[in-house]
């Protein structure tokens, strides 16, 4: 067997990235993603392509942050991992978003069980799984419960506050993980961080309260690069055992759809049971799922 050749592609060779079966359905998925040919590489055996990556990052990024694109042909594992460990720039995440129930398919399962074993070979360790929902038009809005008041709020102390508060105790992996390589406050400003990187007004940004004027929790409505999405949504541990998420879910859609929006997509760690029942009951269908890998260093090091 001859060793893989591995090609990083540019705008005259983008087209080879297709040319190869796609069991994982990543091209429905990043039908709205873009990508720079100069950030797309390719294995190839005896001139068949045995597996590709394709690296993410926003316009203004010089270096992608993340890969969100790997597939790889059954029996092939250790080619895709040359081919993400050979890259020349380094990423700490791998983000996979697969199709529904993709443990209940043979072919879908082997697949991807396939990309995660390169994945692990390439130096990095599974960080979490994810649903990833889309609430559309056709769904029915979510009642809202009238319990709580929500207003802007100008200050990001205030936000950065409820956001150490609330991720002193979280089930979210990506908190988790920040919290233990830098504490709480790391926690709180990465997430400002992608608050503000988000193209959505700024003042779209919520509190919420009791009537009473007691503080509950927060919400962001936002707009990603693809289109509207939940920001955000946390309670303060004081405030949880109420429900309250759900009533902070029901507002923000609501307000989305007040601005013009026919979809919003939103994500939720799987292991984050309380979570994803508030997304069950408020209509929204789960689409696909993210599987998360984190550098192994890093993951080891928290």
């Amino acid at each position: 067997m001859t060793d893989p050749v591995i090609r990083t592609l540019d705008d005259n060779t983008a087209h080879l990235f297709d040319a190869m079966p796609d069991p994982l359905c990543m091209r429905e998925k990043h039908q709205r993603t873009r990508f720079r040919p100069e950030w797309q590489r390719v294995a190839l055996r005896d001139g068949r392509m045995v597996a590709r990556a394709a690296w993410w990052g926003r316009p203004e990024d010089t270096e992608p942050l993340l890969i969100n694109w790997f597939d790889v042909a059954e029996g092939e594992e250790e080619a895709g991992a040359e081919l993400l460990r050979s890259a020349p720039w380094h990423t700490d995440e791998v983000e996979l978003d697969l199709p529904p129930g993709w443990r209940d398919t043979a072919g879908t399962r082997t697949a991807a069980e396939t990309c995660f074993t390169a994945v692990g070979k390439a130096g990095y360790e599974l960080l979490v799984e994810r649903y990833l929902y889309r609430w559309t038009t056709r769904c029915a809005l979510p009642e809202r419960p009238g319990r709580l008041v929500f207003t802007a709020e100008p200050d990001d102390a205030v936000f950065f506050d409820a956001l150490r508060r609330i991720h002193s105790v979280t089930l979210d992996a990506h908190a988790r993980r920040a919290i233990a390589k830098g504490g709480v406050d790391l926690a709180a400003q990465e997430e400002l961080d992608i608050f503000h990187w988000m193209p959505s007004p700024r003042e779209w940004w919520q509190i919420a309260r009791t009537p009473a004027g007691e503080p509950v929790g927060i919400h962001i409505p936002a707009r990603n690069p693809a289109g509207p999405c939940i920001g955000f949504i946390g309670v303060l541990p004081e405030q949880r055992g109420h429900g309250y998420a759900y009533d902070l879910l029901a507002e923000c859609t609501h307000f989305l759809v007040e601005q013009g929006a026919e979809f919003i997509a939103a994500a939720t760690d799987q292991g984050n049971f309380p979570m994803a029942g508030h997304f069950a009951r408020a209509g929204y269908p789960v689409v696909r799922e993210r599987v998360n890998f984190w550098a192994a260093d890093d993951v080891s090091a928290g």
